[in-house]
């Protein structure tokens, strides 16, 4: 029975710590020796500017980045297509021909 309570006090504590560091930015080195800051919403980035600009011109060309421009409607969860402001779907309001 103690053991059980011994236990259960070990995980409290070492979840403590966890938390203690879920805010926090950690700044890491890469293993080809780069510096990093790991961010708390689990993205990374190089500490280096310039790395950091070639990174995100690199990122900006792959598909699953190129999200819907502001001012468009549409996309919720990844799913849908972008409706811009002038598409005939854009402010169509309710499809009920009651409140046409």
């Amino acid at each position: 029975m103690w053991f059980r309570a011994l236990v259960a006090a070990m995980a409290l504590g070492v979840s403590g710590l966890v938390l203690a560091d879920a805010g926090r930015v950690i700044e890491a080195t890469t293993a080809a020796g780069e510096a990093v800051r790991l961010l708390p919403n689990g993205r990374w980035e190089f500490v280096d500017a310039a790395r950091q600009a070639a990174a995100q011109a690199v990122a900006d060309t792959y598909p699953e980045n190129q999200l819907c421009p502001p001012g468009a409607q549409g996309r919720v969860f990844g799913i849908g297509r972008c409706i811009l402001p002038g598409d005939p779907n854009y402010n169509r309001g309710s499809r009920s021909p009651r409140t046409r």
